[in-house]
């Protein structure tokens, strides 16, 4: 692994050293605990600051210069989390190198488009599929037929991507992941339900990242869309017709109903769930656990079961926390009343 100088790391994300002139080797970067004598730590939450006291580290990258708490040389930038991105790219990379080639063990159908790509072992590519260049799909992927898969993806194993969906330059899609699946749409006559055609399609546009296991089901008839720069993350579920916005973030068990919009830099966190046919605006952020029966405007902040506005919502839950106290002064002032 590359060493590099804390001058060369600070000068490389745009930071700046405290004290001033100091510089030493640096190896590698870790956790607060976890970091050796000669590596870099971070810290972009001030909760964690009583931790660096006790840290091996050789140096610290953060938000503010600590050094005089912590006896430890700083790089300090504002945004020392993003900037942490860039010191493990340093390291690190930001993926691993893949040979261009297609391995004798995967089954290609007729008409495939792709070059400089990487399939890996017992990858199934259906027909008429177009793969861009600079893409890895890794072994035991599963590509159904029509389906389009732009440049510099990253397919993880056992993703399946079924008939028909497009996906966008810079996607990365986790193990697991079933994209193009049919939306769960079922007729009632009588006592029995009829299933309905489920004739649509997926669309992922540029830079999106979808987690492990992962479903996004495609559309009754049109699109399930989802927009650029979106992420999704493990263990999510987003239903037939909904359109997601660009730059939202969707936390772990989040289950999204059918034909639900929601705008752009959305923030869901986990456990939210959404009705159907609903609307979010931009900027919307919902609360975990949360469910959300109703339109919500954007620029909202949203909590509780069913969702209200989290600054209601947690007076709600206040006069909750006091209804045994509550209920005690009635039975008291009842007692001392006859009536």
């Amino acid at each position: 692994m590359a060493v590099y100088r804390l001058s060369q790391i600070a000068e490389s994300i745009g930071g700046k050293i405290f004290p001033e002139g100091y510089d030493i080797e640096i190896s590698g970067i870790s956790g607060i605990d976890d970091a050796g004598p000669s590596e870099l730590t971070f810290v972009s939450n001030r909760k964690y600051y009583k931790r660096l006291k006790s840290t091996k580290a050789a140096a610290v990258l953060s938000q503010s210069p600590l050094s005089d708490e912590i006896g430890l040389p700083c790089i300090v930038i504002d945004n020392a989390y993003y900037a942490l991105r860039g010191v493990m790219i340093m390291f690190y990379g930001e993926r691993a190198d893949y040979e261009c080639k297609i391995s004798p063990n995967a089954v290609i159908g007729r008409n495939f488009k792709g070059d400089k790509i990487h399939i890996g072992d017992f990858v199934v590519v259906g027909d008429n599929v177009n793969i861009g260049n600079g893409s890895v799909i890794s072994g035991q992927v599963y590509i159904g037929d029509d389906v389009t898969i732009g440049e510099n993806c990253l397919i993880h194993p056992g993703v399946k991507i079924m008939k028909g969906t497009s996906i966008g330059d810079n996607v990365v899609i986790h193990p697991g992941a079933v994209i193009g699946s049919d939306g769960f749409g079922f007729a009632l006559k009588g006592p029995v339900r009829y299933k309905i055609p489920q004739v649509g399609r997926v669309v992922i546009e540029d830079d999106v990242e979808i987690g492990a296991n992962s479903t996004i089901d495609r559309a009754t008839m049109g699109k399930t869309i989802i927009k650029r720069g979106t992420k999704i993350d493990n263990l999510v579920h987003i239903a037939h017709n909904v359109i997601v916005g660009e730059d939202c973030a969707f936390a772990a068990q989040v289950g999204i109903s059918g034909s639900c919009k929601i705008g752009d830099r959305v923030i869901l966190a986990g456990q939210v769930g959404l009705a159907g046919h609903i609307e979010l605006g931009d900027n919307v952020i919902i609360a975990a656990q949360s469910g959300v029966p109703n339109d919500v405007p954007s620029n909202s902040v949203r909590f509780g079961y069913p969702a209200r506005d989290i600054r209601k919502q947690r007076r709600i839950e206040a006069i909750i926390s006091k209804l045994p106290e509550y209920i005690n002064r009635l039975r008291a002032l009842e007692k001392g009343n006859p009536k």
